[in-house]
C-alpha cells in the first residue's frame, strides 16, 4: 500500500507539472509551435506511467483507465502516438511540417519521460521502486509470444483504436475520453500478457527496444510495423484517402487529389456511381451526391 500511495503522488505531481508547462507554454509560443510540439512533449511525459508501477494486473488496469480517462479530458487534443499523427496526415487534417514536429516532440517528450521515472525509481521512495531501479539496466523484453502473432496482436489493436478514434471524430470530450480510456484498458488486459499492448511505435522503442530476449528487427516487426500497418487499415476502413484529399463523411471529395493514381487531376476519374468515388467531370471539387 505505501508503494501504490507513492505512486499515485508522483503521478499526480507529474501531472500538475505538465498541466502548469502546458498552460505556461498555450500562453508564451506561438499557436502552431504549442499545437505540434509543446503539447505533445507534455503528453508523452506522462504516457510512461502504466509501464512504470509493476502492480497486480487489476489494480494496473484501474490505474490505466484513470489515467487515459484525466489525459484524454485535459490535455488538449495531444495524441503522444506516432500513429495517431500519421493518421491525421493520411486524412489531410495535418501537413507533413507540423507532423514532423509532432513526431520529433514525441519522440523528446518519451526520452524525457523515461529520464524522470529511472530518477524516481533512484529516490528509493518504496522497496518496490528500489528493486525496478536495480533490475532497470537488464530488463527483459515485453514481448512473450512469436514475432508474427505479436505482430499480428499490436496491429489488430490499432486497428481498432484507429476505428475509435475516426469514428469519435467531433464527438464530445465527455464522450469520447471514457470510450477510448474504455477500449485502451481492455485492449491492455487482452493483449498486455502477451505484447504489452504499447500500441505505440515511440512508447515501445523507448521501454522495450533496448531489453534482451529479441533482435532489433523483431521489435521493429512488433512494435512499429504492426501499429502502422493496423493504422492504415484503419484509415482504409472509413475511407480511402491519400495525403492533401479531403474527406466528406469520411470518404474522398471530388477534389482531384483523391483520385487514385491521379496526379493534380490529369488522369481521368473513376467512373460514376461508385460509392465514395467521383464523377470524372467533378473537377470543381463537388462531390458525387450518393
Amino acid at each position: 500500500m505505501a508503494g501504490l500511495n507513492v505512486s499515485l503522488c508522483f503521478f499526480l505531481a507529474t501531472f500538475a507539472l505538465c498541466q502548469a508547462v502546458r498552460r505556461a507554454a498555450k500562453a508564451l509560443l506561438p499557436g502552431g509551435t504549442y499545437a505540434h510540439f509543446a503539447r505533445e512533449v507534455m503528453r508523452m511525459l506522462v504516457e510512461l506511467g502504466p509501464w512504470a508501477l509493476g502492480f497486480g494486473p487489476d489494480l494496473l488496469l484501474t490505474l490505466v483507465f484513470l489515467l487515459l480517462l484525466v489525459h484524454g479530458a485535459t490535455l488538449d487534443g495531444a495524441s503522444a502516438n506516432p500513429t495517431v499523427s500519421l493518421q491525421r496526415f493520411l486524412l489531410a487534417e495535418a501537413s507533413l511540417p507540423s507532423t514532423l514536429l509532432e513526431l520529433v516532440a514525441q519522440a523528446l517528450g518519451v526520452q524525457a519521460a523515461g529520464a524522470l521515472t529511472r530518477l524516481y525509481w533512484a529516490w528509493g521512495l518504496s522497496d518496490l521502486h528500489l528493486l525496478q531501479s536495480l533490475m532497470d539496466p537488464h530488463c527483459s523484453s515485453a514481448l512473450r509470444t512469436a514475432v508474427p502473432h505479436g505482430a499480428l496482436l499490436e496491429g489488430s489493436c490499432a486497428f481498432l483504436l484507429h476505428l475509435a478514434l475516426l469514428r469519435l471524430q467531433g464527438s464530445r470530450a465527455v464522450h469520447r475520453a471514457p470510450a477510448v480510456a474504455l477500449l485502451l484498458t481492455a485492449v491492455a488486459g487482452t493483449a498486455g500478457p502477451l505484447t504489452s499492448a504499447f500500441l505505440n511505435p515511440t512508447l515501445a522503442a523507448s521501454v522495450t527496444f533496448r531489453c534482451s530476449g529479441h533482435s532489433l528487427l523483431e521489435y521493429i516487426q512488433v512494435y512499429w510495423l504492426g501499429p502502422v500497418t493496423g493504422e492504415g487499415l484503419g484509415v482504409l476502413g472509413r475511407g480511402q484517402a491519400s495525403p492533401g484529399c479531403p474527406l466528406e463523411q469520411g470518404w474522398p471529395t471530388g477534389h482531384p487529389a483523391c483520385w487514385p493514381g491521379s496526379r493534380q487531376g490529369l488522369l481521368p476519374g473513376p467512373s460514376p456511381g461508385y460509392p465514395g468515388r467521383v464523377h470524372s467531370s467533378s473537377l470543381s471539387g463537388r462531390p458525387l451526391s450518393r
